[in-house]
């Protein structure tokens, strides 16, 4: 029924769509940050799990954006407010644990259970109350009610984005975990980059 609507949309507006989000999703932003940081702590694996907990929030703000709660949200800055300071607050924590953690025993490079890496990309996107607010400003201008029932619209096509979008943080969190491998057999200090990267991304988060 989604894949119906879709097919009804220009082909020449779809592939704006689909590069103009590629576009968007090789920017660096926070979540490509975090994808870089978890590979450089754990290893290319930890950069892939951290980068498909990221693609989970996605699909958690795209539901909301398309039962029209973030509008909602738009509305109330203080409810807004809040969300931005705990999501600030969580890379905080995740900061003084990297910090904390000492020097990187190669060893033990991807012995962290995969759910919690997943579950910490997916807080670190759920807790950023940018995207959701990205995605109604981004989607509806490429929807039309010539094609199709709106709603069923921006469901596609954020589906698309999020798909996309992951794929490019994987890739961010396998090429942090490749370079976090050299970094962490010469200089050991892996864990206090990442510690640095998370502390600035929780800097950046409130200062928005």
């Amino acid at each position: 029924m989604i894949w119906d609507t879709l097919a009804n949309i220009p082909a020449a507006q779809l592939m704006a769509f689909v590069l103009g989000g590629l576009v968007l999703n090789f920017a660096p932003g926070q979540d490509v940050f975090f994808a870089s940081a978890c590979g450089i702590q754990g290893g290319p694996r930890a950069g892939v799990l951290a980068g498909i907990g990221v693609g989970l929030g996605v699909l958690m703000h795209l539901a909301m954006a398309t039962v029209g709660l973030g509008a909602v949200v738009a509305a109330h800055p203080e409810a807004l407010r809040a969300i931005k300071y705990a999501g600030a607050a969580y890379l905080l924590w995740l900061a003084w644990k990297s910090w904390m953690a000492g020097p990187v025993d190669p060893s033990a490079r991807g012995s962290v259970r995969p759910w919690n890496i997943i579950r910490r990309g997916f807080m670190s996107n759920a807790l950023n109350p940018k995207p959701v607010l990205f995605l109604l400003a981004f989607l509806p201008q490429f929807t039309s009610p010539a094609w199709g029932p709106i709603w069923q619209q921006i469901l596609g096509l954020g589906l698309i984005f999020a798909f996309t979008g992951t794929l490019v943080t994987v890739g961010y969190g396998v090429v942090g975990g490749l370079a976090g491998h050299v970094i962490g057999r010469n200089l050991g200090i892996v864990n206090k980059i990442a510690a640095l990267m998370f502390a600035g991304l929780a800097i950046r988060l409130v200062m928005k």
